[in-house]
């Protein structure tokens, strides 16, 4: 194998597994050592540049970073970087100075976004800062889009949500609350030299079954049912309730129907219950509040009794596997009958765009969804971009808010008649680490750790109230215990051939014997023959220039702890511990003047 290429941002950028896995790659260990010495109001301004909503995202996030987490490894459970995001939230000072400050100096560009949701509230920070003019379209009578419509507020305060929007709404955006977009053809017309569209997947898939027509009273579209009750246009539902769906909006679905006065609530979904869409937080947090999840129940047919639902029929059946593929098998037997005075369908959701004439030279592909560059997120009409579950289909707010930055950056390079594709490099550092008893190290011993766990409020009090938040958050100690079970992933182990005496005394003290002297080799026969085979293909061996007895330093990154006894070890400081900081630039902390 070739040496490794250390001054590549992106090699150390995916050894820290949980900024690399996050899709605005927020720099997750940087703000945790913030939260551990009670820095809260800068871990939340680091969390602020990269995923716009620390406080709704420490509630809500889907949270891929964590099942990347290091501590995972090592028999354990991942750190509880969601939870932690929100101890910033919680705890912070004064951030709004922190912020950029307007009035800015008008470039003199105007750019219409429809929907304010994530991606376009992301796309109007990042824009703001530059002198864009910038008018936000929204149906309701707020922003916030779905965080607002579909996320309840016993998991999303709504004076959680209000600051952080208001936070880019203060930048100076023009609001066209309360106003429909009808037509992209009238937008364009008002000579704005882009359009970004975040109107998300408004759409909630129905079920085409027998008795749905005569049953259209009692049963309810998931996504719709649930912003009648955040608008308020919905304050009660029947005692007995059944859910559709294995997905987050069907715990959603069904947590708020308990509050809304379901005595018996059920969810029934196709899928086995291990392979549900729902988070497992999610399925956690039902079951605690008394919801039976039925898993391998197909739906057949609402029961009608004199024009009145009585409930629902299901075939039971089993998952077969073949060739990788599932299948649900009937299991024979009678269906299953269950009663319900209300019915809510939360199976998926649907992108609609008929407000979009499809004469403006926008294509759309046979899903009817708009054809959009995966990099750039501009639509086949060069003034149209496209963000969030607009662009590509429903995934979540992180996943939103990461897009929202790449449109930005594109707009803003369409509208100084740049290439689309030259991308701005990341912001990157690597410094190496001073040793001391204080420092770093001593925070990350590679000891038995286990999570704490997030207190709720009292069910009784929560169940009765729609708005009380279930969960409480960790108090300033439990934070910072939480914190310090970080490993510290960005603090990368460096090695230098040229200072290496091979005397393996790192080789002894790594305690999960991730490095091996060998003779080079290909990367499958070098994987095979380490002290212990790297069978992770996903993440790198470090590999070091050829030493003088002809071996070549090996590093498993997979399992590497970051704990720095290669370091302390070495006798000649061949291994340095540096700090890598890996910061995705935006178009509001680029470089390129704006003059």
């Amino acid at each position: 194998m070739k040496p490794t290429d250390i001054n590549n941002p992106e090699y150390f950028h995916k050894v820290v597994d949980c900024q690399h896995a996050c899709p605005a790659h927020t720099p997750v260990p940087e703000y945790i050592r913030l939260i551990a010495a009670e820095k809260y109001t800068e871990a939340y301004m680091i969390n602020w540049d990269s995923n716009v909503f620390p406080g709704v995202l420490g509630r809500t996030c889907d949270r891929p970073c964590e099942p990347a987490c290091r501590r995972g490894r090592v028999e354990e459970e991942p750190v509880a970087i969601c939870r932690l995001k929100r101890v910033a939230a919680d705890n912070k000072g004064d951030v709004k100075k922190y912020m950029p400050q307007g009035p800015f100096t008008s470039n003199g560009k105007k750019v219409a976004l429809v929907g304010a949701g994530p991606a376009s509230l992301t796309v109007a920070r990042d824009l703001a800062p530059l002198g864009y003019e910038l008018h936000l379209y929204d149906e309701q009578k707020s922003g916030g889009g779905f965080m607002r419509s579909q996320i309840p507020s016993f998991r999303l305060p709504e004076t959680v949500l209000n600051e952080e929007v208001n936070f880019i709404l203060d930048l100076g955006i023009h609001t066209h609350f309360n106003q429909y977009v009808s037509s992209l053809k009238e937008l364009l017309n008002k000579d704005y030299d882009a359009v970004f569209v975040g109107s998300g997947a408004p759409k909630g898939r129905d079920l085409d079954i027998s008795g749905r027509k005569e049953a259209a009273a009692n049963i309810h579209i998931g996504i719709t049912w649930l912003a009648n009750v955040a608008f308020e246009h919905t304050k009660s539902i029947g005692k007995k309730v059944i859910v559709l769906g294995g997905g987050n909006t069907a715990m959603d679905c069904c947590r708020t129907s308990r509050r809304l006065g379901g005595e018996q609530v059920k969810v029934i979904v196709r899928s086995p219950f291990a392979e549900m869409k729902a988070s497992p937080w999610e399925k956690e947090d039902a079951i605690h509040e008394d919801i039976p999840i039925i898993d391998n129940h197909v739906p057949k047919s609402f029961v009608v009794e004199n024009g009145k639902l009585k409930g629902m029929t299901f075939e039971k059946v089993q998952a077969v596997y073949e060739n990788g593929k599932r299948k649900l098998v009937p299991v024979g037997g009678e269906d299953v009958f269950f009663e319900a005075d209300d019915v809510l369908v939360a199976i998926g959701q649907e992108n609609s765009f008929p407000w979009i004439e499809r004469d403006l030279g926008i294509e759309f592909d046979k899903w009817d969804m708009p054809l959009v560059n995966e990099t750039t997120f501009v639509s086949t009409n060069k003034k149209v971009f496209f963000g969030g579950d607009a662009a590509f289909g429903p995934k979540n707010v992180i996943t939103a808010v990461a897009q929202g930055h790449q449109a930005a950056i594109s707009i803003d390079l369409m509208c100084r008649n740049e290439d689309l594709h030259k991308r701005p490099a990341p912001y990157v550092n690597l410094v190496t680490q001073k040793m001391g008893i204080h420092e770093w190290a001593y925070d990350s011993a590679v000891v038995t750790d286990k999570r704490y766990a997030v207190p709720q409020a009292d069910k009784k009090v929560t169940l009765s109230n729609r708005k009380k938040e279930v969960e409480l958050g960790f108090d300033g100690l439990t934070g910072f215990k939480e914190a310090e079970r970080c490993l510290n992933c960005d603090v990368q182990t460096v090695f230098s051939t040229s200072k290496c005496i091979e005397c393996d005394a790192c080789v002894d003290v790594c305690p999960t014997s991730c490095i091996t002297f060998t003779v080079n080799a290909e990367e499958a026969d070098l994987r095979a023959k380490l002290k212990v085979p790297a069978k992770n293909l996903n993440q790198d061996l470090y590999v070091s220039d050829v030493l003088p007895t002809a071996r070549v330093m090996i590093k498993d990154e997979n399992v590497c702890l970051h704990c720095g006894l290669c370091a302390e070890r070495c006798p000649t400081s061949a291994w340095d511990m540096q700090k890598f900081f890996y910061n995705t630039t935006k178009a509001h902390t680029g470089c390129v003047s704006h003059t």
